[in-house]
């Protein structure tokens, strides 16, 4: 599985930003999809993820409320829409994938067998 992330940019306080993140194969369906980030200086950190099913979905405790991700199995392709954006949301952004991962195991970067190269996203007081 290859993963293409985009949808980075710089935003204002307050604003929305939805990124990407593309997978080739056929078998999309089967991986779980998350989303971590890393801001400069610090360690890279769970946002978001959705089971393989697409019946489970986890949040940070920091983006719950404000950011929401969606897959579509059909474009292959998970999103992950962001709103109320803050300062401190401003990060590299990573869209991860796996294929045999377990429920509780998705907010462990060390569990995730593909990931994106990572988009940017600069959100300015």
């Amino acid at each position: 599985v290859q993963l293409q992330a985009s949808g980075g940019g710089l935003v204002q306080a307050g604003d929305s930003l939805r990124l990407s993140c593309a997978a080739s194969g056929r078998t999309f369906s089967t991986h779980t999809m998350s989303w971590f980030r890393q801001a400069s200086g610090k360690a890279r950190e769970f946002v978001a993820g959705i089971f393989r099913s697409g019946s489970t979905i986890r949040y940070s405790d920091s983006v719950k409320g404000r950011f929401t991700i969606v897959r579509d199995n059909v474009k292959n392709t998970v999103y992950l829409q962001m709103d109320s954006l803050k300062p401190e949301d401003t990060a590299v952004y990573y869209c991860a994938a796996d294929r045999g991962l377990i429920l509780s195991s998705m907010m462990d970067q060390g569990q995730y067998d593909y990931w994106g190269q990572g988009t940017l996203v600069t959100v300015s007081s």
